[in-house]
């Protein structure tokens, strides 16, 4: 994943407040002010750094053991919130940076409807909003996007503000989306990302009934047998006995589409060829599974770095998976046998555009050269990959991109170079219509944006 944010120093500086410069008169506008430092320091680091938000606000977490499950969601949303709506909210200006920066506190607490008056009305006092427009945004439970940007409009008194600035002008460019799913798009990309989980050891029923007893909302999704959704609240994991069992993987939906187009028997042997952490090793094995008591089919999984690989074991182990084996990359070599595999499934790297609705920080942190400058490697991976499927096999090529040049491009680039496969139509999940190749987008049935097409060797 590229983070290039030397083209974004111009639109976003790093905010520079002082707190000796605020007046905190009430208890809760000493807590405001202590949250709004805080907030300040973790977006300026982030900005600053390139490093993703999660991965930041993780740390910081960890290091600042004191935080109550209060104050952790407040700085958490809160941070989150600012990169959801940054778009609007960096268009915000004044004579004061302090006022700045509480305007686009106060602002993106409106927009997310944050549930701490205490909070929020302290930085709206810091905000010094003028009465006569602080007084005509109030939000309800039911507000759509377009409420959501007259209510910002007439707070902020800003006239040009349109709903697809909340995503990066770049992107328009290089994912070209139909005018009428624009205004569906940006409504997902503004909201809060969901939690689809997947059956892996237990059946769906079972799990649910399990989940629910432990205080977690969760139903089935009506798409795959063996999704569960958890809704859009945060939840720890590590009271929850069913994943920490294994019988439970986090997967969002939008990538349980991959392997479910993989369709792998139980007695074949598949690699996989881009494995990362392994959500999709796993969801190829718990699918070969659910077919026969009887396994004789085998999943290989690779990648360049080790960590990840680490990490599959351990996900492996826990959910009692024997069948599953690595070899890393070292380099060009084929890490395993050609002509040898009944699936190969390349999840290529990517600008992960997709995934921009759970990740809102990276779409002002990159700039277009994280789509421009990955086609020649994942056209390379592509075919060095192929490789390895033996007659008759399958092909599967997929990114979490929602760009077509990292997506239909290189499929038609890697076509138009090899006699030997040939595209298999896939059906639409969530649509049932047919493709050549699929775009699942974000909006369609609430995950996030993937790409996948299916070829099969001759």
């Amino acid at each position: 994943m590229s983070h290039n944010i030397s083209a974004m120093s111009n639109t976003t500086p790093s905010i520079e407040t002082s707190a000796s410069e605020i007046a905190a008169i009430t208890p809760a506008h000493k807590r405001a002010l202590s949250y709004s430092t805080t907030i300040e320091s973790l977006f300026n680091q982030v900005m600053n750094t390139g490093m993703p938000a999660d991965r930041i606000i993780g740390q910081y977490f960890r290091e600042h053991k004191k935080h109550g499950s209060k104050d952790r969601r407040v700085i958490r949303e809160s941070l989150f919130g600012l990169f959801r709506w940054w778009g609007w909210l960096s268009q915000l200006e004044t004579n004061q940076k302090h006022t700045t920066w509480f305007q686009q506190l106060s602002a993106c607490a409106m927009l997310e409807q944050h549930p701490w008056p205490d909070v929020t009305g302290a930085w709206n006092d810091f905000a010094d909003w003028p009465q006569t427009r602080a007084d005509q945004t109030t939000l309800d439970n039911q507000a759509t996007l377009k409420d959501k940007l007259a209510a910002y409009i007439a707070l902020s008194a800003i006239e040009s503000c349109q709903i697809t600035q909340l995503l990066p002008q770049w992107f328009w460019q290089l994912c070209p989306v139909d005018s009428t799913e624009q205004y569906a798009l940006v409504n997902a990309m503004t909201t809060r990302p969901p939690i689809w989980a997947r059956a892996q050891t237990l059946s769906t029923a079972k799990l649910i009934a399990s989940l629910k007893q432990a205080g977690v909302e969760a139903k089935t999704s009506g798409y795959f047998a063996d999704a569960i959704s958890l809704g859009h609240k945060s939840i720890n994991l590590n009271e929850i006995e069913v994943y920490k069992q294994g019988h439970l993987e986090i997967q969002d939906l939008a990538s349980q589409v991959i392997g479910q187009i993989c369709q792998p028997n139980n007695n074949e042997k598949w690699w996989d060829a881009c494995s990362g952490a392994g959500g999709k090793s796993l969801q190829l094995h718990s699918l070969m599974s659910q077919q026969s008591t009887e396994f004789s089919g085998s999943i290989t999984a690779s990648d360049i770095r080790h960590k990840p690989l680490e990490e599959l074991r351990k996900r492996a182990k826990r959910a009692g998976f024997e069948h599953i084996s690595v070899a890393p990359w070292k380099g060009e070599v084929l890490p395993v046998d050609a002509n040898a595999f009944d699936g190969v499934l390349v999840d290529a790297p990517c600008s992960c555009t997709g995934t921009w609705r759970r990740n809102p920080d990276m779409r002002w942190l990159d700039d277009a050269s994280a789509i421009t400058d990955k086609p020649m490697l994942q056209l390379a991976i592509l075919r060095r990959s192929a490789a390895a499927v033996k007659s008759g096999g399958k092909l599967v090529y997929a990114t979490c991109s929602l760009s077509p040049s990292e997506n239909e491009q290189i499929v038609k680039d890697f076509l138009s170079v090899t006699s030997e496969f040939e595209l298999e139509p896939v059906i639409h999940p969530f649509t049932g219509e047919q493709f050549d190749m699929l775009t699942i987008w974000p909006q369609q049935a609430d995950s996030d944006g993937m790409f996948v097409a299916k070829m099969r060797r001759k």
